[in-house]
């Protein structure tokens, strides 16, 4: 039987989303394999974490691609990149409360990287007049992370309805990002 490695690491997102503290055991049999195939491809915990860490890259910068940040409005493309995030936001709510994920030099390039072009569309924003400036660009993209993880979390244990959250997350993020006009 061969094994799709990137099917494992989409179950064990999906897993240790749901259960952060899930074993080794538990994941293979959400994979549907055994304890031993399991350790043949990620030899323990943290290898399967930072597998997920690479897919997760991986599957962001091609989200972020995707939503072709440079064109158009920084709204519509806000707008834009939280829908092809979608796909893949269980996997960055993981992703950001695994703290121990930022201690290699490689894996820390490929965040750093999407932290950049996240970063970047809201200092187009800002010098656009669309988004307030008394925020970084730092802290919106660290923002935009926290509500990407809580709508996923919020879908996957069904208090929210999944057609909802795009809308909710670029709506609620754009509410506070948006430059007031004065009168």
């Amino acid at each position: 039987m061969t094994v799709d490695r990137d099917q494992v690491l989409r179950t064990a997102a999906a897993l240790l989303t749901r259960k952060a503290t899930a074993t080794m055991d538990e994941v293979a049999r959400a994979a549907g394999i055994g304890r031993a195939t399991l350790h043949r491809h990620f030899a323990g915990r943290e290898a399967l974490v930072r597998a997920l860490e690479e897919l997760g890259i991986r599957e962001l910068e091609g989200a972020l691609d995707k939503a072709r940040l440079d064109e158009g409005e920084a709204s519509d493309a806000l707008r834009r990149m939280v829908a092809e995030v979608e796909p893949v936001a269980g996997l960055l709510a993981f992703l950001v409360t695994e703290n121990q994920l930022f201690e290699g030099e490689q894996m820390n390039a490929g965040w750093a990287r999407i932290d950049t072009r996240v970063s970047a569309l809201f200092k187009r924003g800002q010098e656009r007049g669309e988004f307030r400036i008394d925020l970084t660009p730092a802290w919106l993209t660290e923002a935009l992370y926290g509500l990407i993880g809580a709508g996923a979390w919020a879908v996957q244990d069904g208090r929210v309805a999944a057609k909802d959250f795009q809308y909710m997350i670029a709506e609620l993020l754009l509410g506070g990002v948006r430059r007031s006009v004065e009168k």
